[in-house]
């Protein structure tokens, strides 16, 4: 992780309202606040886990920092640039700088087009190399995350749950990104597959540099993975600190309420309160 003190991604006071109601023309019953007021920065190199309840917000947060939507007020800045105020050619120039991992890597696939040409689409999308340099590059990616080369011959269908992901994590890092979001990028797998995607992010992460958001509603999937954890409830940031402190000094009581829902491998064990050495 970078000390320079010059964070990566960098959102100041962001607000995302969604309508509730109401009809085709007519205005909105009810606005939901899923983003209601978020200041944070990511620094070079940073695992930084964002944790909250479904309905929280952490998502749409991800998503506004990719400028996957549009934010309803506030600022959004990568390396320096608001995303807000580019144009259109420049922010797709700069989306090569920032991917996304999906949740669901039975969805977020298309099972008609073959492996290889799902890992590689980005490098066809940004016109990176030649058609034979981005075959090399699609089995470099494929190996890299622990799939054979002639998996970019096979359709999606042909693997499992984890190895999907792992396809979707290659999708990624094909364009060579320094920012990746992570969103609740195991919380579709099963438990014993979880840990084998979490330790290759955290691999790839160190690996390639990469600064990584990683989404999710379970601090104990994040707790070997991230430097800094986010508290997430109601759209605010309730708790930001290091991996130590929210684990052993958690100050909001809902950092607690999470924590104290954290499964004890021996059910005989007594439970630790949060924050009890």
């Amino acid at each position: 992780m970078s000390d320079d003190g010059a964070p990566l991604v960098e959102v100041r006071d962001l607000h995302k309202h969604f309508p509730v109601g109401g009809g085709l023309f007519g205005r909105p019953r009810a606005w939901v606040r899923a983003v209601d007021g978020v200041s944070l920065a990511i620094r070079p190199g940073e695992t930084l886990g964002l944790v909250g309840e479904s309905g929280s917000g952490k998502s749409t947060l991800g998503r506004l920092m990719l400028r996957l939507i549009e934010p309803t007020s506030g600022e959004v800045r990568f390396a320096g640039r608001s995303l807000l105020d580019l144009p259109a050619g420049e922010l797709r120039a700069l989306r090569r700088e920032m991917q996304i991992v999906f949740q669901d890597p039975y969805g977020s696939l298309n099972p008609r087009m073959r492996v290889g040409s799902i890992v590689g689409e980005g490098l066809a999308i940004h016109g990176i190399g030649t058609r034979a340099e981005r075959r090399d590059r699609v089995v470099e990616l494929l190996e890299l995350v622990g799939l054979p080369p002639e998996a970019a011959r096979r359709h999606p269908h042909e693997f499992s749950g984890g190895q999907r992901q792992r396809i979707g994590i290659a999708r990624a890092l094909a364009v060579r990104p320094r920012f990746v979001v992570a969103d609740e990028a195991v919380s579709a797998l099963d438990v014993s597959i979880q840990a084998q995607i979490l330790n290759l992010l955290q691999d790839l992460q160190q690996k390639l540099g990469l600064t990584l958001l990683f989404i999710a509603h379970d601090l104990r999937i994040i707790e070997h993975l991230s430097d800094r954890v986010a508290v997430m409830y109601q759209g605010k940031i309730v708790e930001l600190a290091t991996r130590d402190d929210i684990y052993r000094k958690p100050q909001h009581p809902y950092t607690r309420a999470l924590l104290s829902a954290i499964p004890v491998p021996n059910p005989r064990q007594r439970r630790r309160k949060a924050g009890e050495e």
